[in-house]
C-alpha cells in the first residue's frame, strides 16, 4: 500500500482541541472547542497508522465490557489526532448536495429518510449554533466571518462547499454514529481475518455468509487529479475522512505485500514485519509467555493434587 500512495496526497482538517456536548434532545456530540486551532494535514502519509487506529478503536467498541468513559476518551484521542470523520459529506449520494434542491441519501445506518431539504440535513451536524446559511431552490448563500475558516476555505477552494462547511467549529458528529462506524470497520476486519484463518473448517454455507458480510463493505469512489510538484503527484479528492479510511482499509486488505494480523495476546490489529509474526510488540510476546508458563504450572499442581 505504501508503494501505491508513494507519490499521492490528500487534505483534511483536524483541530487541536475537541469537546463533548449534549444537545436539547439529550444527544451526545463531539465538536471542535471554541478556541481550537485548525491544522491542514495529509492523511495518506499516516495511512497504515490511521487504518489500524480505526480498526482497534472499533474492536474496543465491540467489547461489551468497555465502559462509556473509556470509549469517549478513546474516540477523543482518535479525533484529536486525525479529525472528525465527515459524515455530512459521506452519507449523501454526492458531496455536492448543496447545489441540488434536496439531499438524497442511499441506505445507511444513521438516517432512515431517503431525502430531505438541505436545511433539515444540515441540522444533524449543526445542533448547537446555526450557521449563516440560506438557500432558495438551488441557490445558496454561506457567510463566513471566522478568520481561520476563511483561510481553510481559501486553501481548499476546489473542494465542494459542503466539505468546507464541515470544517467549521460549529460542526459536530454524534457519539453513537461514531461508535457504530468504528464497529463496522472492526467487524469487516474480523470477518476477513476469520474467513482465511478458518477457511479449511468452514462449510459452504458459512463461507457464503462470510462472503455476503464482506460484500456490503464499500463506498463511493473518490475523484483525483495530478499536480506538478517536485514530481508528478496524484492528489486524491476525498470528501470525507470516513471514505478515505474506508478506501485505504480496502487497499490494505487486498494488498499482497500487506500483512495485517491480530495479536495473539492483546487482540489488537497490527502490521506484521514478517509472515510468522504473532504479536504486535515484544511486550505482548513476553506477557503471553509469562501467562502461558503460569498456566502450565497451575495445571501441573492440579494434576499433583489429583
Amino acid at each position: 500500500m505504501n508503494q501505491l500512495f508513494k507519490r499521492s496526497s490528500s487534505n483534511w482538517i483536524r483541530y487541536d482541541r475537541y469537546e463533548w456536548r449534549t444537545d436539547k434532545k439529550g444527544i451526545f456530540y463531539i465538536t471542535p472547542a471554541k478556541d481550537a486551532k485548525p491544522d491542514l494535514y495529509n492523511p495518506i502519509k499516516e495511512a497504515d497508522e490511521l487504518v489500524l487506529a480505526a480498526i482497534n478503536l472499533g474492536l474496543l467498541c465491540m467489547k461489551s465490557e468497555t465502559g462509556k468513559e473509556e470509549l469517549k476518551n478513546s474516540i477523543m484521542t482518535f479525533v484529536t489526532k486525525y479529525g472528525l470523520l465527515g459524515f455530512m459529506t459521506a452519507l449523501p449520494t454526492t458531496p455536492e448536495f448543496i447545489t441540488y434542491e434536496a439531499v438524497y441519501l442511499p441506505l445507511n445506518h444513521f438516517i432512515k429518510e431517503e431525502s430531505m431539504t438541505t436545511e433539515q440535513y444540515l441540522s444533524y451536524f449543526f445542533p448547537f449554533e446555526q450557521i449563516s446559511f440560506s438557500k432558495k431552490n438551488r441557490e445558496s448563500v454561506w457567510n463566513i466571518t471566522d478568520k481561520d475558516m476563511m483561510a481553510i476555505t481559501m486553501a481548499l477552494k476546489n473542494k465542494p462547499q459542503a466539505v468546507n462547511m464541515s470544517f467549521q467549529k460549529e460542526y459536530a458528529e454524534r457519539y453513537d454514529w461514531l461508535v457504530e462506524e468504528f464497529k463496522d470497520w472492526a467487524f469487516t476486519f474480523v470477518t476477513s481475518f476469520l474467513y482465511y484463518q478458518d477457511y479449511d473448517i468452514l462449510n459452504d454455507e458459512q463461507k457464503r455468509l462470510y462472503q455476503q458480510g464482506m460484500s456490503a463493505f464499500g463506498g463511493i469512489a473518490p475523484t483525483y487529479h495530478v499536480e506538478l510538484r517536485e514530481r508528478p503527484t496524484l492528489v486524491w479528492d476525498f470528501h470525507s475522512l470516513l471514505l478515505e479510511i474506508q478506501m485505504m482499509f480496502s487497499f490494505m486488505l487486498t494488498d499482497e505485500k500487506s500483512s495485517i494480523k491480530v495479536c495473539k495476546h492483546c487482540g489488537k490489529a497490527f502490521i506484521a514485519s514478517r509472515p510468522n509474526a504473532e504479536f504486535c510488540s515484544p511486550q505482548c510476546k513476553n506477557q503471553y509467555n509469562v501467562y502461558k508458563s503460569r498456566n502450565k504450572k497451575m495445571d501441573a499442581m492440579d494434576e499433583d493434587d489429583d
